[in-house]
């Protein structure tokens, strides 16, 4: 429970502080919008300080009401995405530990619809900002939508959900000036995140290369909470959702990133879109981590806690399913923009925990679709109508595309023949059932003390790195508090930092020039836990390492030996990858056997950092022409830099000398050596190029 001291400042239960209003004062008190006062506005009213939240918690629901309703029509969060049709296939019957139906037959495939978005740009933003991706899921059952809707971080940067609005708030563009759009490297989220120490896990995440993927296809999904599934007999098992990319994980490096913003802001759903079009579906398998109340006894946190993770080493993840996304949207506003995701959206056999922050999300999602989509009845635009029959006595409301028969539109009723009910009704065998659950507790805001470890799962995130994450993660903490203004939020910033790991503090501190200052004052002991390898992307166990479904960008110009190229050319599609040739100009370029070869991109319009490898086939006289042309250094440079793979014909040799361009394994001739580094990036060769944290 907060504690309060001498100096006016709450304490919160995590170790956050607060100023408070002196006794019986009113200067700068914080009320409701009926001017009510308010006296903790850190904590959801629970049933107990692990107990579900109570819908009479006036002050949660008009803080979330209004900030569901603050942007018309577009989404506050997650306004930029990308969503494509598939279908999840089950590997296996669930049956022993859920009653859903989806779960219930080997081979069955549910039709989905899913959509991944970044968090904090408004729509017309670019889609390689560093930033959390949401990473939801539609489930069209036998018995209703299923929504999973997450992200690919398994955790957040809150824990409880009163907290949501002041987090995208101090995210968004601040609230005088309005920019930056689409970023988090300024004062007001860095000021709200250093004083918010539960936020820490997901800050070691967001600064990770986790939040600039190269691709969509190639990220992880969680979804977050931990939930439950109950099977026929009413019997509970606790269980964690992963999505994991069947194509691997790679990110990009923040110079990339940051110019592929500029070269291409669409990005990510051109390659969504180029994929499924030219038939490499992207895949997914879908896994779970089920587990019971004895083993959530057992760890050092509480499974309820939604910004901890359950590592894979600890309880391994069992694959049941396979997601595949094969079609586009027909429309895009149709689809895309007028899909609704609501966490509240369930099916008999899967069910809520009581973390605190999914609890109001439950609110928060449905209550925000009325603002957004106009009406009640946006379950009846055609890609949130359920494929399975709907049938109730709602009626009416703006919008309405049903026509409902018949003198009954309530329940019970006797209006049938003989007296009978009329229209649908209840079913206590197959309708969905809430297993009955005691719960103790006073009425009261709190956090529970099995909350209060806000820096052991931050330190087990930032050493379970690869070195050359790590140096990823310290750099982008540099640039990020080195866009904020304030230095005594620095400071605090560096505070929480020496709780996660000492050097980790100390680089970020030499990167700013900036004195360290003593640890941050902690809320519970700080763990050693051991490090889960599973949490790394470079040399991690599910690092991409293959050709397939990945581009190679291959510049030619006049001369360019025709049989080369087409053996070249040939080796990529035998290696599932995929050929782009580009030129000075679009129409192509005059092979050495005199053939016009069409180019697929413009040279000048058409960067490296849009594809993942690059291959200089060129003639001598070809290359004397292009060390002319700044695109083309710029070309090979940028590849270089971006630690791909550069595969080169001798003749192509001064252009890689004036890019700057040193020996190493992903520089290679363009025999079949090229198409294997291709598959690889060359993070060995980042230290001679750049100064990281």
């Amino acid at each position: 429970m907060a504690k309060s001291s001498k100096d006016g400042v709450a304490i919160g239960a995590g170790g956050e502080t607060h100023q408070q209003v002196g006794s019986g004062g009113i200067k700068d008190r914080l009320t409701t919008n009926q001017g009510i006062p308010v006296s903790d506005n850190q904590n959801q009213l629970k049933a107990g300080a692990r107990g579900p939240v109570l819908l009479e918690d006036f002050m949660l629901r008009e803080k979330i009401f209004h900030f569901d309703h603050e942007r018309i029509p577009e989404r506050i969060v997650h306004a930029r995405g990308s969503a494509a049709h598939g279908f999840f296939e089950l590997y296996e019957s669930l049956a022993d530990i859920t009653k859903a139906d989806l779960f219930q037959r080997a081979g069955e495939k549910t039709p989905v619809f899913t959509r991944f978005s970044t968090v904090a740009g408004g729509a017309g933003s670019v889609d390689t900002p560093r930033d959390v991706r949401g990473f939801a899921v539609k489930f069209y059952t036998q018995e209703g939508n299923w929504d999973l809707v997450g992200n690919n971080i398994p955790v957040f940067f809150i824990q409880d959900a009163i907290k949501f609005p002041d987090l995208v708030h101090s995210v968004k563009m601040e609230a005088d000036r309005g920019y930056p759009q689409a970023a988090s490297a300024h004062d007001t989220f860095w000021d709200f995140i250093s004083l918010m120490p539960e936020s820490t896990h997901m800050i070691m995440w967001a600064m990770s290369d986790r939040t600039i993927p190269r691709s969509l296809r190639t990220m992880e999904g969680f979804g977050v909470h931990t939930f439950k599934l109950v099977n026929a007999k009413g019997e509970t098992t606790f269980v964690k959702f992963h999505w994991k990319p069947k194509q691997g994980l790679q990110s990009t490096v923040w110079d990339e990133a940051v110019k592929i913003a500029g070269a291409d802001p669409d990005f990510h759903r051109r390659d969504l879109f180029e994929a499924i079009d030219i038939g490499e579906f992207p895949e997914w398998e879908l896994g779970i981590q089920a587990f019971d109340q004895a083993f959530a006894d057992s760890l050092p946190f509480d499974v309820l806690d939604p910004t901890k993770i359950i590592p894979e080493e600890v309880l391994p993840i069992r694959m049941i399913g396979r997601m595949v996304l094969d079609r586009w949207p027909d429309n895009f506003f149709a689809e895309t923009e007028q899909v609704a995701y609501c966490p509240a959206n369930i099916v008999p056999g899967v069910d809520f925990s009581d973390d605190p922050l999914l609890q109001g999300r439950l609110f928060s999602y449905l209550d925000t679709q009325k603002s957004r989509l106009g009406s009640t009845n946006f379950h009846q635009i055609p890609i949130n109508a359920p494929k399975c029959p709907v049938m109730n006595f709602q009626r009416d409301g703006m919008m309405q595309m049903l026509q409902p028969k018949g003198r009954a539109n309530y329940e019970p009723n006797s209006l049938g023949e003989a007296g009978e009910v009329t229209g649908p009704r209840e079913c206590p065998m197959t309708g969905f059932v809430t297993r009955p659950e005691t719960e103790h507790g006073e009425k009261l805001r709190i956090r529970p003390e099995s909350f209060a470890d806000h820096y052991s799962q931050a330190r087990l995130f930032f050493r379970s790195l690869d070195p050359a994450e790590q140096a990823h993660l310290a750099s982008a903490l540099v640039f990020e508090l080195s866009k904020v203004g304030i230095a005594p939020i620095r400071t605090r910033m560096l505070g929480n930092l020496v709780n996660v790991d000492p050097e980790l503090a100390q680089r970020v501190a030499d990167g700013l020039n900036m004195p360290l200052p003593e640890a941050s004052p902690t809320a519970a002991p700080v763990l050693d836990m051991d490090p889960s390898p599973a949490l790394r992307i470079i040399n991690g166990p599910r690092m991409a390492d293959t050709l397939k479904g990945r581009s190679v960008g291959v510049l030619i110009a006049d001369g360019t030996d025709a049989a080369a190229l087409d053996r070249l050319v040939g080796q990529i599609d035998k290696a599932g990858g995929r050929p782009i040739l580009i030129a000075p100009k679009i129409g192509g370029a005059k092979l050495s056997d005199g053939s016009l070869r069409p180019a697929d991109g413009q040279l000048a319009g058409f960067p490296s950092v849009l594809v993942d490898a690059i291959a200089v086939v060129l003639s001598a006289d070809g290359c004397a022409a292009l060390l002319k042309e700044a695109a083309a250094v710029q070309f090979v440079m940028d590849a270089f830099g971006h630690l791909k793979a550069i595969g080169a014909s001798d003749e192509a040799q001064p252009l890689l000398d004036k890019a700057g361009v040193e020996p190493d394994e992903g520089v290679t001739g363009l025999d079949a050596a090229f198409v294997k580094a291709a598959a690889l990036r060359y993070f060995d060769r980042e230290p001679k190029l750049r100064t990281l944290a």
